[in-house]
This record gives C-alpha cells, sequence and structure tokens, in this order.
C-alpha cells in the first residue's frame, strides 16, 4: 500500500516529538491554579449533580496529575457528562490518552465522527470534535478537545506538535484533556446536541482560568 502525505507527516511529527522530549527530561511540573474538583458547580445553567471516582485500574493507566469526572444537570434540558483530566507534564509515562481509542475499549462503537467549529462565550471560534456513539441500545454525543497554554486543538498530531514546541520554548509539557457527552434520548440528537453546545460554548473559557497559560 502507497504511503499517503498524512502518514509521512505523521511520522516526521512523532519523530520529532520523540527526539524533543529526549532531549528535555527535565523540567518542573506545572500544577493547575486550583484542584480540579473546584471547578465551577453550575455551567450554562447546568448545576453540579454528582462527582465520580475512576477505577484504580483506569487511573493507573491513564495517570493524570488531577482529574474530574462530574455529571451536571438541568431541568428540562437533561444531564451532561463533564470529564477533565489534567497532566502537570507528560515527560514521564503520563500522557493524554485520546478518547477516539479509550471509547472503543470502553465498549462504544462510533456512528459519526467529525470535526465542527464551536463559538464559545468569550468570542473565540476553536476546533472541536465531534462524535455519536453507540453501545448496544445507548447512544451518546461527543465533544472532545485539548487545552494548553490558551489554545483549544482538536487534532492529535497538531497537539502533539505543540507539546514539542512548548517543551522547546517553554520547557512545559502541561496540558489537558476536555470530554462532554450528552444521552441521546429518543434518537433526539439534535436535543443532546444543543445541550452538548451550551456546555461547551462556556466551559472551555472555565478551563483556561483554572489550568496555567
Amino acid at each position: 500500500m502507497k504511503a499517503t502525505p498524512r502518514y509521512w507527516i505523521m511520522i516526521v511529527v512523532l519523530g520529532v516529538a520523540a527526539c524533543g522530549m529526549a532531549m528535555l527530561s527535565h523540567g518542573e511540573a506545572t500544577p493547575p491554579a486550583l484542584p480540579l474538583a473546584q471547578f465551577p458547580k453550575q455551567i450554562a445553567g447546568f448545576s453540579d449533580m454528582a462527582d465520580y471516582t475512576l477505577d484504580k485500574d483506569v487511573l493507573a493507566v491513564l495517570q493524570p496529575s488531577d482529574y474530574l469526572s462530574r455529571v451536571y444537570f438541568q431541568p428540562g434540558f437533561g444531564e451532561i457528562g463533564f470529564y477533565l483530566a489534567y497532566f502537570a507534564t507528560q515527560r514521564t509515562n503520563a500522557s493524554i490518552h485520546s478518547p477516539k481509542n479509550c471509547l472503543p475499549g470502553a465498549g462504544w462503537q462510533p456512528e459519526q465522527s467529525a470535526i465542527i467549529t464551536l463559538e464559545l462565550d468569550d468570542g473565540r471560534k476553536v476546533p472541536v470534535n465531534y462524535y455519536v456513539i453507540r453501545k448496544g441500545l445507548d447512544e451518546q454525543l461527543v465533544l472532545y478537545w485539548y487545552q494548553s497554554h490558551g489554545r483549544v486543538i482538536a487534532n492529535e498530531y497538531i497537539g502533539r506538535f505543540y507539546l514539542v514546541y512548548d517543551a522547546l520554548r517553554l520547557n512545559r509539557t502541561d496540558a489537558a484533556l476536555i470530554r462532554i457527552t450528552a444521552p441521546v434520548v429518543a434518537g433526539d440528537e439534535d436535543g443532546a446536541k444543543k445541550r452538548a453546545f451550551m456546555f461547551a460554548k462556556q466551559v472551555a473559557s472555565d478551563v483556561d482560568k483554572i489550568i496555567p497559560r
């Protein structure tokens, strides 16, 4: 099979990432401004419903410096699942795991996938990953992206490029993964999309306030 330009770009990016991280194996971990448990309990009209602790085996694989797994609820709109994983450094074995790889491992299969543009409450237009996933009779809409130093990034390879760039420029490799899930009830994907977009529009700006820029 003939290698495509995208394949070679991926090889170059990963090669540069490996070399850059090897050269910069020192440096301090950069903590968030506040513990993630202090993340706002009300977002876009959705109120805190419950926080959840990840299984020890899952945490052993993911190795975030801090994380928040929370369900928000708003009467008339339903619930929103919110997951924020922060990595103060990615120079050790800890690194961000893409939901694109983790969700199938949990039994969820993608039915739709795209990168869309989302306009945030602060006026920025940013790219985010849009997925519709299914497991048995359950269906969910997922938005996810990466944030670091004021950037919102959807593409994993671009994220790796900035990881090396910031390691060389700032001697920092901190970054966060943000994932939003909205159950699709009775096939109403538009309703799930409305809930997820309402929530995401504000939450990216709130993340910027708590993780280092």
